[in-house]
């Protein structure tokens, strides 16, 4: 299956040009010609059937067979708010992995002890679209810019929240045995140093359940990456 973005595809469309970028995929890369089928997503669920009209490595035309609505559209939503690592090569992997799996919203925090304050959100935002046509979604998850920790857990709160640390002297209950159903799920995932007591206890106050990812100590992405996991495992049934 030869699979192509289409942001500004719309349903009611009955033709398509691709972009530069992607004609360029199609016609000189992978050598399809006119007559050759092609699948096409939106990032918003939609996933398209079509023929290629006229190959050209710079625009190349398309006709649309069918439309899929909604393509693999799961009955809960996945929201990991963290910290961004030192090393943006392991913020990456995280989200190749996490859009590879299914995510539907990634928030970048900025914490008492973040050690990074800033990032390159299109570069990250490529990444996303690549892990989303190699594993086949149809969904691109939201990519958010640096935000302040205490700006994050006032916004009101969407499904169930959650924030998994390591501070000494706080209850904590695992993650797997606090997921109780399809709901919105958000995760506060700390930096390499993990949350300020005074983080722990204003996520709490706001509304924020504390949770544990397991016995080990895991580094940022991996109690990330384990956080979506785990709701998965739970409600992929």
């Amino acid at each position: 299956m030869h699979l192509f973005f289409t942001p500004d595809l719309q349903p009611t469309d009955t033709s398509y040009t691709l972009s530069e970028e992607e004609s360029k995929h199609c016609a000189r890369v992978l050598r399809l010609g006119q007559g050759d089928t092609v699948t096409l997503i939106d990032g918003r669920g939609g996933l398209f059937e079509a023929e290629i009209a006229e190959p050209n490595p710079k625009k190349t035309k398309l006709s649309i067979l069918h439309y899929h609505a909604e393509h693999q559209k799961r009955g809960y939503k996945i929201h990991i708010a963290v910290a961004p690592t030192k090393n943006m090569d392991r913020m990456e992997w995280f989200v190749e992995k996490a859009v590879e799996m299914g995510i539907d919203e990634i928030t970048f925090l900025q914490c008492a002890r973040s050690e990074r304050k800033n990032l390159n959100l299109d570069r990250l935002e490529k990444i996303a679209v690549s892990a989303m046509k190699q594993s086949m979604k149809a969904y691109l998850p939201t990519l958010h810019e640096l935000t302040r920790y205490t700006d994050l857990i006032k916004q009101p709160p969407a499904g169930q929240r959650f924030i998994a640390h390591l501070v000494e002297g706080q209850e904590r209950h695992s993650l797997a045995k606090s997921i109780t159903g399809e709901d919105t799920y958000t995760i506060l995932i700390g930096p390499e140093g993990d949350f300020s007591p005074e983080e722990v206890e204003q996520a709490i106050q706001a509304g924020y359940k504390p949770v544990t990812l397991g016995q080990s100590r895991l580094r940022t992405e991996t109690a990330a990456m384990a956080a979506c996991h785990t709701i998965h495992v739970l409600l992929d049934v």
